[in-house]
Order: structure tokens, then C-alpha cells, then sequence
């Protein structure tokens, strides 16, 4: 496993080890880069209006088409690590 790997993986550990959690808008680019890191661009069809909650998701994941899943990963890590700062 790579360090940044390595690094991707603890910050999902830590993430869930808040005190407070995190506000809505900050939990959908959470979710989105996660799966932009572990998993690349988004796929698949849009959930239906229905589905709002998914539907939000694959919106948040849409945005970052084209971004590596390494600048997601880093991202991702800067964003917990300043979420565990808040959160002291």
C-alpha cells in the first residue's frame, strides 16, 4: 500500500472519530471525494428525483469528473485533517 493510500485509509478511520459531525454540505464532498479516490469518475445513471438523497450524491460526485484519484485522496485528507482541527 502506497503512503498516500496508507493516508486515505486513516482519514476514513479518523472521519468517523469526530466529536461533531459534519454539516450536510461538508458530508456530500466527503462522500464525493472518497469515491472519487477509491473509485475514479462517476458512473452509472443519475438516481431519480425521487431518490433525493442518492440523487445529491452522484450530483457531489459528478462535479469532480476528471480529477485523479490521487488529488481527490490528498483533498480528502486536507479535509478531514481540518475537520479533526475544528473538532479539539
Amino acid at each position: 500500500m502506497s503512503d498516500l493510500a496508507a493516508r486515505f485509509k486513516t482519514a476514513q478511520d479518523e472521519v468517523v472519530n469526530l466529536n461533531d459531525a459534519p454539516d450536510v454540505q461538508t458530508k456530500l464532498r466527503l462522500y464525493a471525494l472518497y469515491k472519487q479516490g477509491s473509485e475514479g469518475d462517476v458512473s452509472g445513471d443519475r438516481p431519480s428525483a425521487i431518490q433525493f438523497v442518492a440523487q445529491a450524491k452522484y450530483d457531489a460526485w459528478a462535479k469532480l469528473i476528471g480529477t485523479s484519484t490521487d488529488s481527490a485522496m490528498e483533498t480528502y485528507i486536507a479535509l478531514v485533517e481540518d475537520l479533526k482541527a475544528k473538532d479539539e
